[in-house]
């Protein structure tokens, strides 16, 4: 067992007397003597908290015990070794101790040697290391207590150069080193006694080389951005690119990066920055890149004369070249490479053409955004059928225009007021003036591109007007002169016609003057006597009034209306004449009446007119045209789980709610669909790309008949541009 003694001078000779009393006894009694007291030969300090002791062995001892104490008793330790030398450990830096040794085996602990002074080493530096620039390090630290100097061993890692450098500064710079590498730094402080203390090692790296930019590409559609490839440096933990935008990316494992996303029109300049744990390297030489031009702004097409157009936009910045697609409807195209900012194409009329620009530059071509439609104005028609279908009434008949949805017929000497507007091709001018020639004009129109001002008008005479009898004298007691009016131009011819009530014989008499004689008349007899007009090209005027007293005439029993299209009703009856909001004058027994108004009810009313003249008022059961047939009918393609339906979609013109009938036809193959009252869509399953379609909408009445006049539409499902929801444009 180990005794330890009190640190006060006085109390530990008293306990040393009683432990080598008590060794002694213990020798005594087991007989077995205490080793000699060893010397030491030499001692030394390695480290700022040890002191190692040389000695001589002595014969017997198992062991040996160092003691170590401060002269102002303020420590004692020992530490038990078994061999020499051996080392004492727990010690202070640079502090005197008194070192001794003493002998032990089991007889007991031999006397302390000699004491000798020995001092500990100074500590070893803590150091601050950085890496101010790619080839140099910076090292500071506290200063060492009783430190002279400070010894340095840089060794740069893989190459084993080696620098020595001793100071007594508290800072330490390291220049001409290698970029990106890692140095370690071994120091040691030297005291006033010229012992080096303890040793302490850390490592630096520097700070990555200047990368240099190699190549800036762009994706010319956008996708995979802006690549930025550099040369990669030693030393480099990861990179950084930035443009002169703010644009960043890294990248640690690759000498390449990503910039997101690219903005086109751009000139832009592009640095590499290297970084490791000591920090980040010079950024790199400025490298330029370019990026694709932006899409043209205000692009238009132009119709600047007839059939001649033009595709116009601004100017785009950094473009060296347009490339200008032109596409029609009927698959024609035209493409313009230009250094310009206008494409002329020939635009028939009729056509719908869709167009888009693209500027390029050496990266690329700007990316599509807008697709731009223009529709040529619609075609005049080919042909144009005027016929004289009572005095007053004109029929005009015509083939359907290319592009034409919509007709508007007029006549020069009526103001210009639309007499149809209807979708087909087919109208009747009602409650002309007798005698006149009409410059009438079809005006073909569509909902997108307007109507076509320019088309022909045609010309066409109406009947003579009706002549008047004025005055009848008698001649002789069987002739009797007529006097009437001559309304009509010069050459028309008047006949004079004489008839019995009841009697199945007439008499006539023809003049191109303003009066003719009837003779052979029977006397006692009351005649109805009435003139007509005859032109030069055969064209007959309505009977005049009846020069006669008579009673009024009959209302008819029955007045029938059947209509004939959405502007045009068949007026029909037992006898007289009738006439409404449209109206039409004849002898006949029915009429063609125009200017129509569909989904409206109407009130029939007619006058009957003697021959002298007298009218009777007649008023039957009025009647509800046809409902209006759709307007502004669309076809759009939906692609729905990768299958392509047709939608069709209209705007009703009917007051009323009615069901709508849809006819779809492609490829001679039905696809229908009902829409209930008040929907505006519906859709067909089963489209195909390529097929041209035809479509028809109409309300169905509420007996479940269909309107039978309203207009096919032909449309284009051409593919080449569909997206999820595509408008097809129409042929016609």
């Amino acid at each position: 067992m180990y005794f330890f003694c009190s640190t006060l001078s006085i109390a530990l000779i008293q306990f040393l007397s009683i432990c080598t009393f008590k060794e002694a006894l213990f020798t005594k009694i087991t007989s077995f003597p205490a080793p000699d007291i060893p010397t030491i030969s030499k001692s030394y300090s390695k480290t700022s908290e040890s002191i190692t002791v040389a000695f001589p062995e002595v014969p017997g001892a198992m062991g040996y015990i160092i003691r170590a104490e401060t002269k102002t008793g303020t420590f004692f330790s020992e530490t038990l070794v078994s061999s020499s030398p051996g080392t004492m450990q727990g010690l202070q830096p640079y502090t005197e101790y008194e070192i001794s040794i003493l002998s032990k085996n089991a007889g007991g602990r031999s006397q302390p040697s000699y004491p000798v002074d020995q001092r500990t080493v100074v500590v070893a530096p803590s150091l601050n290391t950085s890496s101010p620039s790619n080839t140099s390090i910076e090292a500071t630290w506290e200063p060492v207590d009783h430190a002279v100097e400070y010894i340095f061993v840089i060794i740069e890692e893989g190459t084993g150069n080696r620098i020595d450098i001793n100071t007594t500064q508290t800072i330490l710079e390291l220049d001409n080193l290698q970029a990106g590498t890692n140095y370690t730094i071994k120091v040691q402080a030297l005291d006033d006694e010229g012992r080096l203390g303890d040793a302490q090692t850390f490592s630096q790296l520097t700070r990555p080389a200047t990368p240099k930019v190699l190549d800036v590409r762009i994706d010319a559609l956008g996708r995979s951005g802006t690549t930025v490839f550099w040369l990669a440096v030693p030393g480099a933990a990861s990179y950084t690119v930035t443009t002169s935008n703010n644009q960043t990316c890294t990248a640690t494992f690759y000498s390449f990066c990503y910039i997101m996303p690219v903005f086109c029109g751009q000139n832009e300049t592009v640095i590499v920055t290297a970084y490791n744990e000591a920090g980040a390297s010079n950024p790199s030489e400025l490298a330029e890149f370019l990026t694709y031009p932006c899409p043209p702004n205000n692009t238009l097409i132009e119709e600047y004369g007839p059939g001649n157009c033009s595709v116009v936009w601004d100017e785009v910045q950094m473009a060296q070249y347009y490339m200008t697609y032109v596409k029609w409807n009927d698959d024609q195209e035209k493409i313009c490479n230009t250094t310009g900012t206008t494409c002329m194409f020939e635009c028939a009329c009729g056509y719908t053409f869709i167009s888009f620009v693209i500027p390029y530059n050496k990266v690329g071509g700007s990316p599509i955004i807008e697709l731009f439609n223009y529709t040529s104005a619609p075609c005049c028609p080919d042909s144009l059928n005027i016929t004289l279908v009572s005095t007053e009434t004109v029929e005009i008949e015509w083939t359907e225009g290319r592009g034409a949805e919509l007709y508007q017929v007029t006549a020069e000497e009526t103001n210009d007021i639309i007499h149809c507007n209807d979708t087909e091709p087919l109208c009747a001018l009602s409650d002309l003036e007798c005698d006149t020639t009409y410059s009438i004009k079809v005006t073909p129109c569509s909902e997108i591109s307007g109507c076509n001002k320019t088309c022909t008008a045609r010309t066409q005479v109406t009947a003579p007007c009706t002549p008047e009898v004025n005055d009848i004298t008698q001649v002789t007691s069987s002739t009797y002169r007529v006097h009437f009016s001559t309304p009509n131009r010069v050459g028309t011819t008047y006949t004079i016609t004489a008839k019995a009530s009841g009697d199945t014989q007439t008499y006539k008499c023809e003049s191109s003057d303003d009066s003719c004689d009837l003779t052979n008349l029977p006397c006692g007899t009351i005649f109805k006597v009435m003139g007509v007009a005859k032109s030069t090209s055969g064209e007959r005027s309505l009977l005049g009034y009846e020069k006669t007293l008579e009673t009024g005439p009959c209302c008819p029993d029955s007045c029938e209306v059947t209509q004939e299209t959405q502007a045009m009703t068949n007026v029909s009856w037992s006898s007289a004449v009738g006439r409404g909001t449209a109206k039409c004058h004849t002898v006949e027994n029915h009429c063609l009446m125009g200017c129509i108004t569909c989904s409206t009810n109407y009130t029939v009313s007619m006058e009957a007119i003697s021959s002298t003249g007298h009218k009777s008022e007649c008023s039957f059961q009025g009647f509800s045209s046809s409902p209006c047939c759709p307007t502004h009918i669309k076809l759009y393609t939906i692609l729905n789980n990768n299958t392509l339906n047709l939608r069709v979609s209209w705007r009703p013109q009917s007051a009323l709610f009615y069901r709508h009938s849809v006819e779809v036809t492609g490829n001679g193959v039905p696809l229908n669909c009902d829409a209930a009252p008040g929907q505006k869509f519906c859709d067909v399953v089963g489209a195909n790309c390529g097929v041209v379609y035809t479509v028809q909408v109409a309300p169905v009445l509420h007996d479940g008949t269909k309107v039978s006049f309203c207009q096919e539409r032909t449309y284009s499902g051409e593919c080449e541009f569909l997206t999820n929801h595509t408008v097809l444009l129409p042929q016609n």
